[in-house]
């Protein structure tokens, strides 16, 4: 949990009804994975409470992603993809390769602040299963989106098609204003940040590839 001596700029509160709508969403993911899962409240209420922090976000110019979040030299790369296909196992292996040079930032749902000169990667307690965060914010320099190959590719996407690649993991609100507003800081996200491809497998040199590509270093 983050700790903040100031007032809040806004306040959430949850019920059992919130609860249980994660509750049937989680037993629903988690019935289609093909696992089961017990799902305690107190868990499922954590989920509720990051879900109205999302709802109200995109009004101040922020959007949750679904993504791991590293930080390398100071600035911050985000890989998106659908869940289990690997972007929490390639993120280690950049940490592998760079060791202290790289901090995550958050391993599984970073909040990320568009501005019209550029973006900004949060850290959150909600971290994924392995519990990998930090409370700090970084300049986001890149986005990459991860898919599974047994060679490894990368290459930039351009502007005109980011826009529906980076929406499909970005949390959409039931609002409709925020709807709206996060359907605005998609398209600017999408001109403010360098957003790659990348087919890999999960060997080092995946990670040795993709880092000297989005570093520009090659």
């Amino acid at each position: 949990m983050y700790q903040c001596a100031e007032e809040p700029d806004f306040s959430v509160r949850t019920t059992q009804d919130d609860i249980d709508f994660e509750r049937s969403r989680s037993e629903a993911a988690a019935s289609a994975a093909t696992h089961a899962t017990a799902f305690t409240d107190a868990y499922l209420e954590t989920l509720a409470v990051y879900r109205k922090i999302a709802e109200v976000m995109p009004l101040r110019g922020v959007v949750l992603v679904h993504g791991s979040c590293v930080a390398v030299d100071g600035e911050a790369f985000l890989f998106c993809a659908p869940s289990g296909t690997g972007k929490s196992t390639h993120v280690r292996l950049w940490r592998e390769l760079l060791g202290s040079r790289a901090t995550m930032v958050n391993d599984d749902k970073p909040l990320v602040r568009v501005a019209a000169t550029g973006a900004i990667a949060y850290g959150t307690p909600w971290d994924g299963k392995h519990r990998l965060s930090s409370n700090m914010a970084v300049p986001l320099r890149a986005v990459c989106l991860l898919s599974r190959a047994d060679e490894n590719h990368i290459e930039r996407v351009m502007t005109a098609d980011a826009y529906t690649l980076l929406l499909r993991h970005v949390y959409r609100p039931l609002d409709a204003e925020a709807l709206v507003a996060t359907l605005d800081l998609v398209d600017c996200l999408a001109a403010s940040v360098e957003l790659w491809r990348l087919r890999c497998n999960m060997e080092k040199e995946a990670a040795q590839l993709s880092y000297a590509a989005m570093s520009h270093t090659i």
